[in-house]
């Protein structure tokens, strides 16, 4: 590969957030700024959606997170953000055409602009111009390093175990659950190192690849790439997944990420409940069952390298606790695998299983 190509660490400025979630925070669409409020490094000190003014980030996400949701942009500034923070991943990754005067607001206030769409903010030429003529930075984190090559098949560093994240659809928690383990794994003493290949993932880590801006001969090379880096910085390797195999819009990114990372083991990420592929509801487009799906992702890992399933991760937060723990119970009898909610419950068992089947 080559030994000059620029690996994005993608901006190590410390920032105050404002996040712009304009009718949409809390929902689906929001992932990005769940997912930076929860695991970020830099305090979000507002989310801007006047849908939702007056409640608190803390009903959504419990008492650790205090932070206000405002209806206006003044109401944010009073409490001295640095950056207006995009906090939305919709379909298409475009700028909502209704957002464009309150980024133009904060790019006057003085407040950097933070991105993760598919249309670059930096590249927009009003908001290129106001940014240059405020002073600002305008970051978009979908930019992809300049690496391009295909992949090799490279043996993993002696003594590193791959974990990837993968799924029964998109937007279903495989980041959330990457970040769990890799933060049960630091618990138990283990060095461990999660690589973000999607915009939040890089929002929150610092550094990474968008696998869904690449170009499609070089997701795998630029994954192994991302991979090789990680093996030098700890032996406990999580990927954060993306898409799912049978997605049919969101499949190609899944598959890179298989034979890109050629892990020594998976983990199924499923929300119960959820019987249709998102985006696709009402256009036969359904979740098949966990023991198929399992049997899938072995079978497409094998044709480059072999790779087994080897714990089951659920989303019950739609579920009563006593509901949860029975789904969870159910769906261990169904796969023979180790089951349990990480968000909810503590990554600590989905970590043990890992550790035990990669003895």
């Amino acid at each position: 590969m080559p030994a000059t190509a620029r690996f994005p660490i993608v901006d190590a400025q410390r920032r105050r957030y404002v996040i712009l979630a304009e009718g949409a925070f809390g929902e689906l669409a929001s992932k990005t700024a769940i997912g930076v409020i929860r695991y970020g490094r830099d305090p979000v000190v507002a989310v801007l959606d006047s849908s939702q003014a007056g409640r608190n980030v803390s009903e959504w996400l419990g008492d650790p997170y205090d932070i206000p949701v405002v209806a206006t942009l003044a109401e944010a500034l009073v409490r001295r953000p640095s950056a207006l923070l995009i906090g939305i991943a919709p379909q298409g990754g475009r700028i909502p055409p209704e957002w464009r005067r309150t980024i133009l607001a904060a790019i006057g206030a003085g407040l950097d602009v933070v991105s993760g769409l598919h249309q670059f903010v930096s590249e927009d030429p009003e908001l290129a111009a106001a940014a240059e003529g405020s002073g600002v930075q305008l970051v978009d984190h979908r930019c992809p390093p300049d690496f391009q090559d295909v992949a090799r098949r490279r043996d993993h560093r002696p003594g590193t175990r791959v974990i990837l994240t993968v799924g029964t659809d998109c937007a279903i928690g495989k980041m959330s659950v990457s970040l769990e383990l890799r933060r049960s794994a630091v618990a138990a003493g283990l060095p461990a190192v999660f690589v973000a290949t999607g915009q939040t993932g890089i929002m929150i880590e610092g550094w990474g690849a968008a696998v869904d801006r690449l170009v499609s001969d070089f997701l795998a090379g630029t994954v192994e790439w991302l991979v090789e880096r990680a093996e030098g910085m700890g032996d406990w390797i999580f990927v954060e997944g993306q898409g799912s195999l049978d997605h049919p819009a969101y499949s190609a990114v899944t598959l890179g990420l298989i034979h890109g990372s050629t892990p020594h083991g998976m983990v199924l990420v499923h929300q119960p409940g959820r019987a249709e592929h998102h985006g696709w509801e009402g256009r036969d487009s359904p979740i098949k069952s966990l023991p198929e799906t399992i049997r899938l992702h072995e079978q497409v890992a094998g044709l480059v390298r072999p790779s087994r399933v080897l714990a089951v991760a659920l989303d019950t937060h739609l579920l009563a606790e006593s509901a949860a723990r029975a789904e969870i119970d159910r769906v261990a009898a169904e796969t023979g695998l180790v089951t349990d909610d990480p968000l909810r419950f503590g990554a600590e068992r989905l970590l043990d299983a890992v550790r035990a089947e990669l003895a």
